[in-house]
């Protein structure tokens, strides 16, 4: 690969993580204020999601910049091996998170509060964080960046939580399926843990 490339490349994953913390900041503060207004647990969980991609975005850009496109194997795989448990780390916390509010949820027998700001909010992430999701991965697999992989893989993940977020608030919105919503998201905790302890492995293997 040539010099010129792998400078593109690094610039490239360096644009890529900028847009995703700053969307990512916005899309927090939108829907967390949204929730606690509309009293919405679900809105409240979606921007501590983003929150936590936040997290795994400032690593990878950690872990870019403090690398660059001319880094040596030494220099790369130190920083790719503390970035992967980052982002790693990120993935428990998410799952710990979603478990606990179903739960709560569940057992309190409560339904999703509607919010228009929040719910337009999710569709637009779900319109947004595929197309992210699919650059990270391209961009992670052409510098043969595994942190970069893992990374996109988690807004995978926050993509899924979009739809999974539109889709309990719909069907209780039509049916009045009060559990659509906690059952969505704990369906997706077999991803989400699945990616985090794949992303660990490979930080070992770094």
């Amino acid at each position: 690969m040539g010099s010129a490339h792998k400078e593109e490349l690094h610039r490239r994953g360096v644009r890529l993580e900028v847009f995703t913390i700053t969307w990512n900041v916005v899309e927090a503060f939108v829907a967390i204020g949204a929730g606690l207004l509309a009293g919405s647990v679900a809105l409240v969980g979606f921007g501590v999601d983003s929150g936590i991609e936040v997290i795994s975005a400032v690593a990878l850009l950690w872990r870019l910049l403090k690398a660059g496109p001319e880094a040596s194997a030494e220099e790369h795989g130190a920083a790719e091996k503390r970035a992967l448990y980052l982002v790693a780390a990120t993935f428990f916390l998410l799952s710990a998170y979603i478990a606990y509010e179903a739960a709560v949820a569940l057992l309190s027998r409560e339904g999703p509060d509607g919010s228009v700001v929040g719910l337009v909010l999710a569709a637009i992430s779900l319109l947004v964080m595929p197309s992210l999701a699919y650059l990270k991965g391209r961009t992670g697999r052409e510098m043969g960046s595994d942190a970069l992989r893992a990374d996109a893989a988690e807004t995978w993940v926050c993509s899924y939580l979009s739809l999974a977020l539109l889709a309990g608030v719909g069907l209780y919105a039509a049916f009045g399926w009060w559990w659509a919503d906690p059952v969505g998201a704990l369906a997706m905790l077999p991803v989400i843990l699945w990616q985090g302890f794949g992303t660990l492995r490979e930080a070992r293997e770094e």
